[in-house]
């Protein structure tokens, strides 16, 4: 089991969930923790567990660990991750940043899903929460 964590600038980082040896992507819950998604450890297809059949909602680059999502239309290059198993978003026009970590790192193809389904959520849930506020 791999943990996941999000990045928190002035505390401990957030462990949101794991990713276990098989793929399979899970949040953490009181109780029962639950099922996202699963990625495909020799494609780098990141796919959301839904109701009928799974969506692929994106991939990595397995040789780099270049994140792409493939949510609306084309791929888009949404972050990358390191061979140290940090987490970065693309911030266009600008240094891409620090959003979370895999722990320990073992694959692109496990961090990649802990990126798309966990860490991303996660980070732009909260740049939703704050764009009311700063109007």
């Amino acid at each position: 089991m791999y943990k996941v964590y999000q990045a928190n600038p002035m505390a401990l980082d957030d462990h949101l969930g794991h990713v276990n040896e098989d793929g399979r992507v899970y949040r953490r819950r009181p109780g029962l923790d639950e099922h996202l998604g699963t990625v495909n450890l020799t494609s780098g297809k990141v796919y959301a567990e839904r109701f009928g059949t799974n969506k692929v909602i994106g991939r990595v680059d397995l040789k780099n660990g270049k994140i792409y999502s493939s949510r609306m239309g084309p791929d888009e290059y949404v972050g990358s991750v390191d061979e140290h198993g940090r987490m970065h978003r693309h911030v266009p026009m600008g240094a891409d940043e620090y959003i979370g970590r895999i722990d320990p790192f073992v694959s692109y193809a496990h961090a990649a899903g802990g990126m798309l389904l966990l860490v991303l959520p996660a980070a732009e849930g909260e740049e939703q929460e704050e764009s009311p506020g700063s109007e």
